[in-house]
């Protein structure tokens, strides 16, 4: 609790993060953000207590971590004005696609770790993706999941390039719940419920499912048969979307955000 966070970015993410931050007992005195937008600066001055600046400066000296919450098309720039002030600071990003070696060497340092949160870290249930180069130490790794706990689970992953699956999987998930949760609620209107009704339903069979299946051992697979009865209702609506390609178009589209993931690493990457 005693060492001091920067982060360069103040929007949703980083917010989840100081947030929980300050609940685990961190001082606001112990954090600084960099926050070029006026209004997510107030925002996180009346929100956090937080104070933050529109620019990097010699201010960010004392950082021992500098967690990056940029998005990956601004990531360059930024990091050549954060560089010249942060030169011993372990460095934590949640930018997407944006990778280590970019990341540590317009940085000028190995002391590089790559996160994939997701939007649920906004209540403390997110689940984040972990990797770290070589030079980052255990101690490192105990401290970056300490801090990343405050949001939700977290684990590590050995290889640099499962984040860009961990992207489609989980970084992109909660808008896949969302858009099929828009299906419920609507086709639910269509026979008949209110809209507040439907999204009720929707929301508690999706939170229901997910913690049935986080309680048991079993399969997904196993989970959907014990409630699909040959010839029953779910079994009607599961054939239907079977006859449709359903799952097969969703791994595809899964595919794509992690192409996409890819595709941000080349782009803004590089030297």
């Amino acid at each position: 609790m005693s060492k001091r966070i920067a982060f360069i970015g103040g929007g949703n993410m980083a917010s989840a993060i100081i947030g929980g931050l300050l609940k685990q007992g961190f001082a606001p005195d112990h954090l600084m953000v960099v926050e070029p937008f006026a209004e997510a600066r107030d925002k996180l001055q009346s929100s956090y207590g937080v104070t933050a600046q529109a620019e990097a400066g010699a201010f960010l000296a004392p950082a021992d971590l500098v967690i990056w919450a940029v998005k990956p098309q601004t990531f360059k720039e930024a990091a050549l004005q954060v560089q010249p002030h942060t030169p011993n600071a372990l460095h934590l990003s949640v930018a997407a696609g944006i990778r280590s070696d970019s990341i540590g060497h317009w940085l000028g340092t190995d002391l590089v770790v790559r996160a994939m949160p997701n939007t649920p870290a906004l209540i403390g249930k997110g689940i984040t993706a972990l990797f770290a180069r070589p030079a980052v130490t255990p101690e490192h790794k105990k401290w970056v999941g300490e801090v990343i706990a405050t949001t939700g689970q977290f684990l590590w992953l050995e290889a640099e390039a499962q984040l860009d699956a961990v992207t489609a999987l989980s970084g992109s998930g909660p808008a896949y719940m969302f858009y099929f949760m828009e299906a419920m609620v609507e086709a639910g209107m269509d026979l008949g419920l209110g809209r507040d009704q439907a999204y009720q339903l929707a929301v508690a069979t999706f939170i229901g499912a997910g913690e049935l299946a986080r309680a048991s051992d079993e399969t997904p697979e196993t989970l959907r048969q014990r409630v699909t009865s040959k010839g029953g209702t779910t079994y009607a609506a599961l054939t239907a979307m079977e006859d449709d390609h359903i799952k097969a178009h969703f791994v595809r589209a899964m595919h794509a955000a992690s192409q996409r993931a890819k595709e941000l690493g080349d782009e803004f990457g590089g030297n």
